[in-house]
């Protein structure tokens, strides 16, 4: 009998089907990691989503004691807003705990784990000492502000709310510290609960405070400074009295004062990487503007085959939120103030904002690889003549020579923005990602810091 040629032929053309079908999928999944490596986008996800929550519910606590400042009158939110934004240029801003990212992240991976609390105590040191000098700036806020040429009656509300803000500048120093300890040793979820907590806490004292007491307008900024001390105790508490960080905190220790300048050289070079475009304030409309840019920030955490995976979602997100913001922008507004004028005033600021979200993108991983590779000696250049050679120049001349005001003090800070991102990117383009060694094992007790 002879054989079935169809049947014969059937065979190679199902294999060649096979083989087609195979391929076809192969590509699909060669175009979808193209656009985006979903393995490193959910291994991202899942480090930074604690980190996200962390940094949002550490902000609220300042934010809602804002909020509850400013619906009492629009005289309160303008000295609300001043004294906010005079926090943030002289104190707030100041990230001296920056260089724990670079030096426990080293520490760690080069299994120096003693160091790791060392590092910790001496950045401590340092926010402390940094805190009492702007405490005293603090305290004579309202002098300061009358060379500014502030409003008198907005300036003195500052200056009042502000004082009471003095107590949470200690904890906010301390709390950035241990933030930035504990996610170099992958430690995230009790960062979570001790902010969440406490930033419920905050909401009820805040609203007891500012409604059911005589401080009024000053028991909001009061409110901040406990429930900052709180979440600062959960996590000192969370670290000397848990048996997992035994090899990363010894204990208080005499040896940390010896790393004080070199972790202070690099914690500055930091904090000026994220060098505030300061100007004078226009009224409340520029303070709720800056809030909401503030609270899109995500702490970048990046190795070198994760950046591109970063800077895309990292877009994913700002899509996300200006959309967000095109539809709920009058609510935005409407949590800070009950005034129609202003909040009509702030849908007219939403376009400048989308536009300064998306630059904010890049610029955050970018800067975020900055600081992981202890490149803060560039940035800093970079963030010095963005800020005086483009960004100030053009906020001053839109700001104070035209009716732009408000709007040209942005445009001036996007300007500068766009400046540094262009300039750290190139940096980034053009470095050779060689594998970066490890310390060898006779000088492990002694690394050298960048």
């Amino acid at each position: 009998m002879s054989p079935n040629p169809s049947s014969d032929s059937a065979a190679p053309s199902l294999e060649a089907s096979d083989h087609h079908h195979n391929e076809e999928e192969e590509t699909n999944r060669g175009c979808c990691k193209n656009v985006l490596d979903v393995v490193e986008a959910k291994t991202q996800l899942l480090f930074s989503l604690p980190m996200i929550l962390t940094n949002v519910f550490a902000y609220l606590i300042t934010l809602i004691s804002a909020m509850f400042a400013g619906h009492l009158r629009k005289l309160e939110l303008a000295g609300e807003t001043l004294a906010n934004s005079w926090a943030g240029v002289t104190g707030l801003a100041i990230r001296l705990s920056g260089s724990l990212e670079t030096l426990c992240g080293q520490g760690f991976g080069a299994k120096v784990y003693r160091l790791l609390g060392i590092y910790l105590q001496a950045s401590c040191i340092i926010s402390f000492l940094f805190s009492i000098i702007i405490a005293i700036i603090w305290f004579y806020t309202e002098p300061i502000l009358i060379l500014l040429h502030q409003e008198t009656k907005i300036e003195k509300m500052a200056a009042h709310y502000i004082r009471f803000l003095i107590p949470g500048l200690f904890a906010y120093g301390f709390l950035q510290n241990i933030l930035r300890f504990l996610p170099t040793q992958s430690i995230l979820s009790p960062l979570v609960i001790s902010t969440g907590l406490p930033l419920v806490i905050h909401t009820g004292i805040a609203y007891a405070l500012v409604h059911w007491t005589s401080l009024s307008f000053v028991g909001a900024p009061l409110a901040a400074s406990v429930s900052l001390w709180l979440s600062v105790l959960m996590l000192a508490m969370y670290v000397i009295c848990t048996k997992k960080f035994e090899h990363t905190w010894g204990g208080f220790s005499l040896d940390s004062f010896q790393y004080i300048l070199p972790s202070l050289k690099l914690g500055l070079l930091s904090a000026a990487m994220f060098g505030v475009l300061g100007f004078r304030d226009s009224g409340s409309l520029s303070g709720i503007v800056a809030k909401l840019r503030n609270n899109h920030f995500i702490d970048c955490y990046v190795a070198k085959n994760a950046i591109g995976v970063s800077l895309k979602l990292s877009l994913l997100v700002r899509v996300t939120l200006v959309l967000a913001i095109a539809f709920v922008h009058n609510i935005w507004a409407s949590f800070f103030s009950d005034s129609s004028e202003i909040i009509r005033e702030f849908a007219s600021m939403t376009p400048l904002l989308a536009i300064t979200i998306f630059i904010d993108s890049v610029q955050a991983v970018i800067s975020g690889v900055a600081k992981e590779y202890g490149w803060q000696h560039l940035a800093i250049y970079v963030n010095l003549a963005t800020f005086y050679i483009i960004g100030v120049p053009i906020a001053c001349g839109l700001g104070f020579k035209t009716n732009l005001q408000a709007k040209g003090l942005w445009i001036g800070l996007t300007c500068g923005l766009s400046g540094q991102v262009v300039a750290l990117f190139l940096i980034t383009l053009r470095t050779k990602w060689a594998k970066l060694s490890l310390p060898e094992k006779d000088n492990r007790e002694n690394p050298v810091l960048v």
